[in-house]
């Protein structure tokens, strides 16, 4: 019993060099974090203040940016075990850089509309998919094992650095240089490509399989094993509730309570703050408590952080904002590291992919429906309750959605040390031919 909880639990860092390959990835995933950072920020900004879109039209370019998970993410799972992993993840980014150039020359042409948007925003989606399913594996391939909550508190800090100066630095670049600040992004895709061309090739193919059988068996594993079961459960409930919270936040922001641009960026930078010290310190709080109890509390509070809302527009929106999203991104950034810890050091390698894109079309292919109806639902209610009340409103609804999540997140404890470790998926050799007669 002893045994099996240390090969299921995830070991204390140890302070080393976690090796050049790690370094070249993670930097050039810190610059694209940083330019993801301008157009998540810009792309809702020209769509209200340039297209003049409605919560609606924010909530279809917000469904836009899951609508390949769902589509894609089993096959590309499958797939991905069959092709070069450093190839993809350099084709993924060249695709990114052209679809998100393309948006600020349309609109010097005159002709970008919520339609184009919709469209290169798909575009990005599905390489994204490719991307982060192949990315998963890739981190397995350059760490060991017990580092891997060590590399994945750095991506998640990059990440939460970047929404630290991102959103502040994207509203004076909007206001200085409007769309066309959305090449900073493009860029940033180009750089993190020529950085993992630098790499050594990572990952292992597992050819001879049809795709879907290959892409069942992911569905199967998520199903079958315990501690990817509920958490599979656990971030569906929170996918359901949290993207509402998140693509809803600029229509409160903007139209209802009436920050511009700068100020919104302002606040969300503030807001980071709280993501990266939940970064910094997830690792040795999971160290003390377990990353299983670190799932069930962390998500559970940065569900709970969405409360602070009540408390607008009665105290300034500029007080109020700040306190509610840094909780929201440090409890958040908690359950981003633990949970992609616990999957890759479960998880064999050879099966990273296709297990992690079943486990993406579940927990990520219902996010177009969340933002979808996010959008119809503040939509309906502004025309009897006014545009604040309305987005407010359905925010606070989805947190009560992912407060949800501790009813399949809890106990994962007790799974990591007690359930048996997973074991690669036996690869059937292709049946021999038999000579007949001619």
């Amino acid at each position: 019993m002893t045994g099996t909880a240390v090969r299921n639990e995830v070991p204390t860092p140890r302070v080393r060099a976690l090796g050049r390959d790690f370094q070249l990835l993670w930097t050039g995933q810190t610059v694209s974090y940083l330019g993801d950072r301008v157009t998540l920020f810009v792309i809702p900004t020209v769509l209200v203040f340039l297209l003049h879109g409605s919560a609606f039209d924010v909530g279809l370019i917000s469904t836009a940016q899951y609508l390949a998970i769902p589509v894609l993410s089993l096959a590309a799972g499958a797939l991905a075990d069959r092709w070069d992993l450093r190839t993809m993840l350099i084709a993924c980014d060249l695709l990114r850089f052209a679809a998100i150039a393309i948006i600020p020359v349309a609109y010097w042409q005159g002709f970008l509309s919520v339609g184009l948007l919709f469209g290169c925003v798909v575009v990005v989606s599905a390489c994204t998919v490719f991307f982060n399913i192949g990315y998963m594996p890739a981190v397995a391939s350059i760490v060991e094992s017990g580092e891997l909550v060590r590399g994945n508190s750095r991506m998640e800090a990059s990440r939460t650095v970047s929404e630290l100066g991102g959103p502040a630095v994207a509203g004076g670049i909007y206001q200085v240089f409007g769309v066309a600040a959305l090449f900073i992004d493009a860029f940033s895709y180009l750089f993190s490509a020529a950085l993992i061309r630098f790499m050594k090739p990572f990952g292992t193919r597992t050819g001879g399989r049809q795709i879907l059988a290959r892409a069942m068996t992911g569905v199967r594993r998520n199903w079958t094993d315990p501690v990817l079961r509920r958490s599979t459960a656990g971030t569906l409930l929170a996918n359901i509730g949290g993207p509402i919270f998140v693509t809803q936040m600029p229509v409160l922001a903007y139209q209802g309570l009436g920050l511009s641009a700068g100020m919104f960026g302002a606040v969300m930078s503030l807001a980071a703050v709280g993501a990266v010290l939940g970064a910094l310190i997830a690792p040795r709080v999971s160290a003390r408590v377990g990353s299983g109890r670190m799932l069930a509390l962390s998500m559970v509070c940065h569900s709970a952080s969405g409360l602070g809302l009540l408390f607008v527009p009665r105290f300034p929106a500029l007080a109020v904002l700040p306190l509610t999203l840094a909780a929201y991104g440090f409890f958040f950034a908690w359950y981003n590291i633990n949970s992609a810890a616990v999957r890759q050091a479960r998880v064999p390698v050879g099966d990273q992919a296709v297990i992690h894109g079943a486990y993406r079309t579940v927990t990520w292919g219902v996010i177009p429906l969340s933002t979808f109806t996010g959008g119809w639902i503040v939509t309906h209610l502004a025309t009897n309750h006014g545009i604040l009340y309305a987005a407010k409103y359905t925010v606070l609804g989805a947190t009560v959605i992912g407060i949800l999540s501790i009813i399949p997140l809890a106990g994962m404890q007790r799974l990591l040390a007690t359930a048996p470790p997973m074991r690669p998926e036996p690869v059937a050799e292709p049946r021999p031919e038999v000579a007949t007669a001619s």
